[in-house]
């Protein structure tokens, strides 16, 4: 059970995976991972194999160390859209890997909107 599980989230994650890649014309990619305890973001740039700035709901400054709730994802993403606009990022794409568009991802996402960044 719990192989055939992973077995289609990794081919879910895949096939969303490359189907923005064929739609990046060349932007950022704003991933996502998200586990039973935390949640974390990176915006990485592809051509150059490179993360550009990342956010977690590890981070002591953020005040929701070990917590991973929707209040939590909505935090980091408000984080990585402040630090995507130090960076001078505006646009980038939305890498939801393997998770569903929906509580925890589509809380970091709104907040990610809402604090300027555009996917």
């Amino acid at each position: 059970m719990a192989n055939k599980k992973r077995a289609m989230f990794l081919k879910r994650r895949l096939r969303v995976r490359n189907k923005l890649r064929k739609e990046s014309n060349g932007r950022l990619r704003l991933s996502v991972h998200r586990s039973n305890k935390n949640i974390h973001v990176q915006l990485i740039d592809d051509a150059n194999g490179v993360t550009l700035a990342s956010a977690s709901s590890l981070e002591k400054d953020l005040g929701i160390a070990g917590k991973n709730n929707v209040d939590a994802a909505a935090k980091v993403g408000a984080k990585i859209a402040e630090r995507a606009k130090e960076k001078g990022v505006e646009e980038c794409y939305f890498d939801r890997g393997g998770f569903l568009f929906h509580g925890k991802v589509k809380a970091l996402a709104d907040a990610a909107r809402e604090g300027g960044l555009k996917f």
